[in-house]
């Protein structure tokens, strides 16, 4: 008797600069590698839908979790992050592009382009899902071309704002302190100013535990925030293909939403 083919799960992580895809199981394991796309720069969301449509659709999906790098609600783009720039957060910002974010039926013009249901979320919140201990307040912040933020509260996401774009005592924002750009012009102050982040948005939040994700999380070891207060814990930048599975277990109820 042939073995049941498994559940395929769409896995997609948004970024400024790339879009990482994969297909993984509900365990989190891959079932195909890895593929990185570009983003368009500026990228609009009639573009994003088109990229993403056309990866997904060529996949034998069941469902597609996809992490969004700027704020949502309930799958509609309330700010795009720093899709509306031509390069990185500290670049030139398109303000047509970004204009038309706001108000944006993301998740449901991807979905209603396929025939399997889609689940799109913060990018942050993605990452969360991968991280997550499942009991206590868990933050996550991600490392990459911005700063990307979430909270998980006993398993489930709960909504906050987006930091990016607020000003970082006096430095600037916090994606250009503290994401890439920052990292770039003097990496040891971006050591620095990423403990005193933790400390300040851990405390805000009353976490329990400071995830630490993205692309940059390879640059930082835990002993770096021995002061900051909550604990630390520091990922590589695979979790939201764990955090994929994750989101389709809370929104199709197959499974407890505390990792495997």
């Amino acid at each position: 008797m042939d073995a049941p083919t498994p559940t395929r799960i769409g896995a997609v992580d948004i970024g400024a600069t790339t879009v990482k895809v994969g297909v993984v199981d509900p365990s989190g394991d891959l079932l195909d590698a890895v593929t990185k796309l570009d983003t368009p720069r500026p990228c609009s969301p009639q573009q994003l839908v088109a990229l993403l449509v056309a990866w997904l659709s060529t996949h034998a999906l069941d469902f597609a979790s996809i992490g969004f790098p700027g704020e949502l609600a309930d799958g509609v783009v309330v700010a795009p992050g720093n899709l509306a720039r031509h390069g990185g957060a500290d670049a030139v910002l398109d303000e047509e592009v970004q204009a038309s974010w706001p108000a944006f039926h993301l998740e449901e013009a991807v979905g209603a382009a396929l025939d399997f249901p889609v689940a799109v979320v913060n990018d942050a919140a993605l990452a969360a899902y991968g991280c997550s201990e499942g009991t206590g307040r868990e933050l996550m912040l991600t490392l990459g071309t911005g700063l990307g933020i979430a909270l998980i509260v006993d398993g489930q996401a709960v909504r906050i704002r987006d930091v990016g774009a607020e000003p970082f005592n006096g430095l600037g924002t916090c994606d250009t302190v503290l994401g890439e750009a920052g990292r770039a012009h003097d990496e040891a102050r971006w050591h620095e100013h990423l403990a005193m982040a933790v400390e300040q948005f851990g405390a805000e939040f009353a976490a329990d535990v400071v995830h630490l994700g993205g692309g940059n999380a390879r640059l930082v070891h835990t002993a770096e925030f021995d002061h900051a207060g909550p604990r630390v814990t520091i990922h590589t930048n695979e979790q939201s293909l764990v955090g994929a599975a994750r989101l389709f277990a809370v929104r199709t109820g197959t499974e407890a939403t505390t990792p495997r």
